[in-house]
């Protein structure tokens, strides 16, 4: 029993650290490349591929290949061409061509994102196998996820690698090393020996479950789900590159929040680990409307105080954004994935948690990104100095007053009910 959650405990260590090792840095690169106004572009993509990849590597896994051997697969495609893109990066220079990074980077996400769902059936079905309760005994195997994520981001910063494409190939590294011991020391699991029992594309990604939007309160849950998941991205795209602009004013050169923006940036992480033993207390006493409320209110806090802040006397309002981020990233994802899970019915409701995913991560997340890059291109392009980061600041104060919009919106037309509370 043991051995197996030591197994799993690192294959959750290695599949988050793979993602953290360029999600919140690949910005700050980006834009040291001359590549800035493509931000959007490269966070937009991972939401259009998980649309429909984790659906179809799902379906290979449930019925030719057993799923983990299908991550390792996966792991290894993906790691290859993020060492690619980084290849690229450390010897285009500053010569690097959008085309070129964004097709290597957009095979390696389309490959990479469907490993997070595939990593929780392994666990799922090998705590399974050994007579271990998942709700029970998957969470503290989960947690060390976000722990190699926070590792993974923190090594970034310290070897310097966060202002560099160095980042891709430690990413792809840490892919090939998952990849091999996902494939070769991970036990089997199963595959499902009668085909017709498994889920259809259509049902995978949520299309079946569409039948909802006929039922006005679930309508009205799954667009402001798409509305509020327009905002996931955001600071993981473009907080980064902020602090690191901070660098052009002459009294915040040398400040921490500067030199070492992501290890700023994981007490995001660290909120998120702490505030999901919140949601169980939350649901009962609140219901889901207002945990759903709490959660749009803080993302409008987390923009709002990213701001109002600066690295310097202001540093208070970067490490309160970065607190709120916990309870605005799970009250929303957790929550409303639990919301789902108890009001629909059995036989739609594995189709209505791949609705509830399209609709956030998926189009979400996608259409958010590109907005989101829109807005920060109108406010900073051509500025400098104090003006660049007045600039930014009204960015983020239109990101916070969509957030406080979509809460009031949401508070007017969400019914909850009785069933809608458990």
């Amino acid at each position: 029993m043991k051995q197996i959650k030591l197994k799993l405990i690192l294959m959750n260590f290695l599949e988050f650290a793979v993602w953290g090792a360029y999600l919140t840095s690949q910005g700050r690169y980006l834009a040291g490349a001359g590549l800035g106004d493509f931000i959007g572009w490269f966070f937009s993509i991972q939401g259009i591929v998980s649309i429909f990849m984790p659906a179809i590597m799902g379906i290979i896994a449930d019925k030719w290949i057993p799923a983990q051997k299908m991550l390792g697969i996966c792991h290894f495609i993906a790691a290859c061409a993020m060492i690619a893109a980084g290849y690229y990066g450390v010897t285009a220079g500053d010569n690097v061509q959008f085309s070129t990074l964004f097709t290597l980077y957009t095979i390696s996400v389309a490959f990479f994102m469907p490993t997070i769902a595939l990593s929780y059936s392994v666990a799922y079905s090998l705590l399974d196998q050994n007579g271990l309760d998942t709700v029970k005994h998957f969470p503290p195997i989960r947690v060390w996820g976000t722990v190699g994520f926070i590792a993974s981001m923190w090594v970034v910063d310290l070897t310097g690698w966060q202002t560099n494409s160095i980042q891709y190939i430690a990413s792809g590294v840490l892919g090939i090393v998952l990849a091999i011991y996902a494939y070769g020391f991970l036990p089997a699991c199963p595959i499902k020996k009668n085909a017709s029992e498994n889920q259809s594309l259509v049902e995978a990604i949520g299309l079946k479950a569409f039948a909802l939007f006929k039922e006005k309160r679930m309508a009205i849950f799954f667009i402001f789900s798409f509305l509020l998941g327009a905002a996931l991205q955001v600071s993981n795209g473009f907080a980064n590159t902020y602090l690191g602009d901070f660098g052009g004013i002459p009294e915040y050169q040398n400040t921490f929040g500067v030199r070492h923006s992501n290890m700023l940036i994981s007490l995001s992480q660290v909120s998120e680990t702490l505030c999901i033993l919140m949601i169980p207390f939350c649901l009962r006493k609140f219901g889901i409307k207002k945990v759903m409320l709490i959660a749009m209110l803080a993302w409008g806090f987390r923009f709002g105080f990213f701001g109002v802040g600066n690295p310097g006397s202001g540093v208070w309002c970067f490490i309160a954004s970065m607190i709120v981020y916990g309870v605005a990233f799970d009250f929303f994802n957790i929550s409303g994935s639990l919301f789902v899970d108890k009001n629909t019915n059995q036989d739609i409701r594995s189709s209505a948690q791949g609705l509830f995913m399209l609709m956030t991560n998926g189009l979400g997340a996608a259409i958010g990104s590109l907005v989101a890059q829109a807005i920060v291109s109108r406010y900073t392009t051509g500025l400098a100095g104090t003006e660049l980061m007045a600039g930014w600041s009204n960015a983020w104060y239109i990101f916070s007053g969509y957030a406080f919009t979509i809460a009031i919106l949401f508070a007017i037309f969400f019914k909850e009910t009785k069933k809608s509370k458990a």
